[in-house]
């Protein structure tokens, strides 16, 4: 243990501490009382007369003040220590502070009322009304910023003013004076008020006291920019560049990116690619090498094209990702890695890299058309540079845009071999190609391939809502409601803006009678979208289920704002206010359907159902003119235009119509206007209704054989064809609504067709007006002319 323990040697070296006790006997004090020369000088004034040219020694050899020894002149020194006086000798008591004195007198305050006093208070004044203007202008509120800033520039001139009559011009504060214009003219700016902006620049930059003023000139170009004066833009934000030195590389780069965009917006773009080639050069960057990209796209210079994309490609974009990896098991070294991955410097690197990523795939989708012969060569093309880049996960991104091009050129084929090559490579591809070729089938309604898919793709990705919806999606088609809100619950869990899946779970919920939970959805979903036409709709039909018209059609008065041309909507509005009991607003939103879709034959129904009610015939007659148009197998729709003509008066337009309805449609009832007339073709036409009724008596008695068996009776046969025949009316429903008479005749969606087995009424009701009940069966009673007649004498009249 002692073999490392080495002993200094005993010899006769020099002594490290040698010398301490020595010292000068000049500082030795205890010779001093008898020191004659000492005593002498501390009595007399002695000490302090003048040096003779030769020096003096003292006693013990200390120099005399102010002698030479050694070619050095000993400095003055005091003889009269601090509170050593002559009054000291007389038996004065020590006091170096003069405390015997008393205490001293108060300080003089300040007087309010001086001029320097009150242009502080005012300095103070004016910069916390620009402190204000800007914290205004930061919250939001512009006017209040501004009118702050309006404040401080009036003060400040009140200042300046003052500041003349107390001091010298040159003692005001420029720098104050700028800062408040400076701010005047921003929060003119912002406010729109461009004039007065330039107003205010312009006192800055023609002031030459102010330093550096030239580069507001940007300021003002930027506002004859909004403006959309492009040449005053451009020559505003060339005096900028001059005013800049060269030092400043990053300012000059700026301006000329704004000179870019300004030709641009010019549609010069020959003189934006000068600009922007210059930057590349100069310095890079992500925005130059796009408007570079968009230039040449926009001259056709399909070379170019490529280039300026290389380019684009190759900026850097200096983000480190590898201090984000953690390279030891070292636990402080950990803590630190944790720590920066989610600060602030590492969201502006994501947010940078997320916008050289729109950027690419953006600049690919727009050239990969144009570039080669056709647009699948394009992208092939775009996706190799992408992949020789430091981009390559863009690559399969961009294999993803070109299966969504051959969508929307329907070349499904194409994109379904696209997607199912990227199916099988690594999981976030995989999903993503999965999710879509779920998308893809489910539209094509092949439900068990989009299940599949859609399977694969959230197998591959749980986390992907996109992939959890469309799972969601087949579930909901094969009707299980409950387990199609699972999978929407988890996509919204995983992402909770994902709208598509909010907006499908509240149909879920519409499904499942769960009114109140699909509206709460729907309402969420409203907070997010403000302005979606199917969010609004969907609320409005939510609260027509739950028997709340006032706030259905509330909201459908908002789905208007949005789209106020939607017929759908416009019609649904009519019926809410027809249920309501309100014909005039009803009539308003059916009509304004109709003006922007002529073909609801519902719509169409209703209105002139409307004119008939208010007895305006010929607007009734152009609707069901139109209606026979859609419909033309329909036969209802041009008996409705007859029987208009007869309750119109116009016989022989109503005759016209029943002939030539009759020989469009041979077997159906005959009318009975020729009698009304008096024509002979009565008799003619009451012998075709006698044919037809005996040939449809036979068709029942067929029927009727065929499905009991036997005969059966005549009077069941007859009761039969009296509830096949159509709907009759009698007296007592001369004040039933025209619209429920409508609704009574064959439905719309049933067409026409002679050479069916469908029976055929035995009679034609006139749904119009009320009608004398006629015998149902031609064998029950003969039909001659005068029963013909008598039974028309009274349908000429409308009810009242």
């Amino acid at each position: 243990m002692m073999q490392n323990v080495h002993l200094a040697p005993e010899t006769d070296e020099d002594d490290l501490y040698s010398g301490y006790n020595d010292y000068n006997p000049i500082y030795d004090i205890e010779e001093l009382e008898n020191d004659a020369a000492f005593q002498q000088a501390v009595r007399t004034s002695h000490g302090r007369r003048p040096p003779s040219k030769t020096s003096l020694a003292s006693s013990i050899g200390r120099p005399m003040t102010g002698a030479i020894q050694d070619g050095v002149t000993r400095p003055m020194t005091a003889v009269r220590a601090a509170g050593f006086t002559k009054a000291a000798l007389r038996g004065s008591a020590f006091d170096p502070l003069s405390q015997s004195r008393g205490p001293a007198s108060p300080l003089e305050a300040k007087k309010k009322d001086s001029p320097e006093e009150k242009i502080k208070q005012l300095e103070k004044e004016v910069n916390e009304l620009v402190e204000e203007s800007c914290i205004a202008n930061s919250c939001g509120d512009l006017k209040l910023a501004l009118e702050k800033a309006k404040d401080a520039g009036r003060k400040e001139r009140v200042l300046v003013r003052q500041r003349e009559q107390v001091t010298t011009p040159e003692n005001i504060n420029l720098d104050l004076t700028y800062s408040v214009l400076f701010n005047l003219a921003s929060q003119y700016s912002v406010n729109e008020m461009y004039a007065e902006a330039l107003n205010t620049y312009q006192v800055i930059v023609k002031n030459k006291m102010f330093s550096n003023a030239g580069i507001l000139k940007m300021n003002m170009g930027n506002i004859y920019l909004k403006q959309r004066n492009y040449s005053k833009a451009i020559k505003f934000y060339r005096m900028a560049l001059d005013q800049v030195p060269s030092v400043n590389k990053q300012m000059r780069i700026k301006i000329m990116q704004n000179i870019g965009v300004t030709f641009i917006q010019a549609g010069q773009y020959s003189d934006a690619i000068n600009s922007y080639e210059h930057i590349m050069s100069m310095a890079p960057n992500l925005k130059a090498g796009y408007n570079l990209t968009i230039c040449y796209f926009a001259i056709g210079d399909r070379e170019k094209m490529k280039k300026a994309f290389q380019k684009l490609i190759t900026v850097p974009l200096e983000i480190d990702e590898d201090k984000y990896i953690s390279p030891s098991d070292d636990p402080h070294t950990n803590l630190v890695t944790e720590a920066i991955k989610n600060d602030h410097l590492r969201q502006m690197e994501r947010e940078r890299k997320a916008m050289a990523e729109k950027y690419i795939m953006t600049s690919a989708k727009l050239i990969a058309p144009v570039i080669e012969t056709s647009f699948a060569a394009g992208y092939d093309w775009c996706v190799e540079v992408v992949k020789a880049s430091q981009y390559v996960e863009l690559a399969n991104d961009l294999e993803i845009n070109k299966a969504v091009t051959y969508l929307r050129q329907k070349d499904y084929n194409q994109a379904v071999e696209i997607l199912k090559v990227l199916e099988k490579k690594d999981s976030r591809v995989k999903s993503a190609a999965a999710t879509n070729l779920s998308a893809l089938y489910y539209m094509g309604k092949d439900f068990a391939q989009a299940s599949s898919y859609a399977d694969i793709a959230v197998n591959s990705d749980r986390y992907n809502p996109a992939a959890l919806t469309n799972k969601g999606n087949t579930v909901f088609a094969n009707g299980d409601y409950e387990k199609a809100a699972e999978f929407y619950k988890e996509a919204l869990r995983n992402d909770s803006s994902c709208t598509e899946a909010l907006y499908n779970i509240g149909l879920t919920y519409e499904k499942l009678n769960r009114l109140d939970e699909a509206l709460d959805c729907f309402l969420k979903l409203h907070a997010i979208l403000r302005n979606s036409a199917e969010v609004l709709y969907q609320i409005a039909n939510i609260y027509e289920l739950m028997e709340n018209p006032s706030q259905a059609i509330e909201w459908l008065m908002q789905v208007v704002s949005v789209i106020p041309t939607d017929p759908q909507v416009l019609s649904k509005l009519g019926e809410l206010y027809d249920r309501e009991g309100d014909k005039s607003q009803a009539f308003q939103y059916y009509y304004e359907s109709y003006r922007y879709f002529p073909c609801n034959i519902e719509v169409i129904e209703w209105l002139g159902a409307y004119y008939i009610d208010t007895q305006f015939w010929e607007k009734a007659i152009q609707y069901f003119e139109r209606a026979s148009l859609i419909q033309p197998t329909q036969v209802k729709w041009q008996l409705m235009v007859a029987s208009c003509f007869r309750r119109s008066g116009n016989y022989q337009k109503a005759l016209d119509t029943y002939k030539d309805t009759h020989r469009k449609f041979p077997e159906n009832v005959e009318f009975r206007l020729c009698t009304d007339l008096g024509l002979k073709d009565a008799q003619e036409y009451a012998r075709k209704l006698k044919r037809l009724e005996k040939m449809k008596e036979i068709r029942e008695q067929r029927i009727k054989s065929g499905r009991d068996g036997s005969g059966g009776s005549r009077g069941k046969r007859e009761g039969s064809a009296s509830g096949d025949s159509g709907q009759n009316y009698s007296a007592s429903s001369k004040g039933e609504r025209l619209s429920a008479r409508l609704r009574a005749l064959p439905g719309t969606n049933e067409p026409y067709e002679s050479s069916s087995n469908k029976e055929i009424d035995a009679s034609y009701v006139d749904p119009l007006g009320p009608q004398i009940e006629r015998p149902k069966t031609a064998a029950k009673k003969r039909i001659d002319e005068d029963d013909f007649a008598d039974e028309e004498l009274g349908d000429d009249l409308l009810p009242e």
